[in-house]
Order: C-alpha cells, then structure tokens, then sequence
C-alpha cells in the first residue's frame, strides 16, 4: 500500500504541476493578445476636416456675390431674368 500512495501523490504533483505551468502560459499569452488588440484599436489621429470655409464666411461671400449682382443688373448689364437666374444659383449653393 506505501507503493500505491506513493504513485498517487506523485500523479499528483505532476498533474498541480502541470495545472499551474498551463494556466501561466495561458494568462501570459492572454496578456499578449490583449497588448495587441489595444495597439490595433488605439485611435489614430483622425485628419483634418475638408477645409470649408464657416458659415457666416459661407453666407458674406453669398451677400458679396448678390451685391454685385444687384450692381450689374442696375448698370443695365444684365436683364431681370439673368438676374433671378443667377441669384438663385447663388443662393442654391
């Protein structure tokens, strides 16, 4: 019977043995895998905006054009249908 207890406590500590080596491997390798997927997902500065000009930048620009509009069409130089033409393809932009 010593014989017998002797190989179960010895299966015992290798199988402990080799419980505890597996779970290290396994935690050491998750902690790598994790280090890779945070370094895959770190957001990258994202560019720049298309550079479009503000809005009320937007809308002086649309008022400019509409002045000089009006001006052209009280100079004679265009007709009150190229005037409302181009007035309104100034304000659809």
């Amino acid at each position: 019977m010593p014989g017998l207890l002797r190989g179960v406590a010895r299966t015992a500590v290798i199988a402990g043995t080799a419980t505890s080596v597996s779970n290290r491997v396994s935690r050491r390798q998750a902690g790598r895998w994790a280090q890779q997927d945070a370094q895959q997902t770190r957001p990258t500065p994202a560019a720049p905006p298309p550079a479009s000009l503000p809005p009320e930048d937007e809308m002086s620009n649309k008022i400019a054009q509409l002045k000089d509009l009006g001006d052209l069409k009280s100079q004679g130089v265009l007709s009150q249908g190229e005037f409302e033409a181009q007035k309104a393809r100034i304000l659809a932009s």
